[in-house]
């Protein structure tokens, strides 16, 4: 009897805490007849793919807050916010492509154009300079000594975010065209005030039908966690968007179109 009263009590804790069926951004599933475009390794492809995702679906604020528009993600990556209102849509674009060269020890290209056009590198900054910033003008003064610890890389992208957004993404990243999708490229309006940015985190293929189908991430305004987005055009499709669709490309928060799609 204690026996079975045991397995009951895993039955009924099981059903309270079913296992989470999607751990990373590779455990998205596809839809029926494609495969995932294969990444080279140690790509910043193969590094999206791999990224965590959070146990529940929530979007929230950097302040704590829960966001108001709880509809338009699919998933949330597992990557902090910060405490500030600095990490938005284009400062997300940043963080993903710097985390991953950050973490494959590319250090020297981890270099970000802000917005009055100067190229803020991390080198300089984890040597121990930091910007002396005069009007518009901006310039290198070491201060500290050197410091390539996690911590520091932290504190360079919230300079960067200070400073950097979706004008100075898009005069630094090159146009392409939608055939030429990668994974980590990037839709991305300049915007008057305002722009958008979102990152193409994975790709997939139909050997049948030749469609290629891609994911889209992105943060917002006020500063967010980083998710996956839904299709609102196409139901059975979403999360996925396929190549093949026409002009607009329509996302939960914002309208991107083919000529916006640039890279790295």
């Amino acid at each position: 009897m204690i026996r079975i009263s045991l397995v009951v009590i895993a039955i009924i804790i099981c059903a309270a805490h079913p296992p989470l069926a999607l751990k990373k951004v590779m455990d998205i599933p596809l839809p029926a007849g494609y495969v995932r475009l294969a990444q080279p390794a140690n790509s910043y492809g193969a590094y999206l793919r791999t990224l965590a995702l959070t146990q529940d679906k929530t979007v929230y604020l950097f302040n704590g807050a829960k966001k108001t528009n709880q509809d338009a993600q699919y998933a949330v990556l597992d990557m902090d916010t910060g405490n500030k209102d600095l990490q938005q849509c284009a400062d997300a674009v940043i963080r993903l492509r710097a985390e991953f060269l950050y973490q494959a020890g590319r250090y020297s290209e981890i270099v970000f154009t802000l917005t009055n056009g100067f190229r803020c590198d991390y080198v300089h900054y984890a040597e121990g300079f930091r910007l002396n910033v005069n009007g518009n003008q901006c310039r290198w003064q070491r201060q500290q000594s050197k410091n390539y610890s996690y911590a520091t890389f932290r504190q360079y992208l919230n300079l960067v975010f200070s400073y950097a957004g979706t004008r100075s993404l898009h005069a630094q990243l090159k146009t392409i065209p939608m055939s030429g999708m990668q994974p980590g490229a990037v839709f991305v309006q300049k915007g008057d005030p305002y722009g958008h940015a979102v990152t193409v985190m994975d790709m997939a293929y139909n050997p049948i039908t030749k469609d290629t189908i891609f994911l889209l991430s992105q943060s917002y305004m006020p500063a967010q966690s980083i998710h996956v987005l839904k299709n609102p055009e196409d139901g059975k499709l979403s999360p996925w968007y396929s190549l093949k669709a026409a002009d607009p490309i329509e996302t939960p928060e914002w309208t991107f179109y083919q000529k916006d799609l640039k890279t790295f």
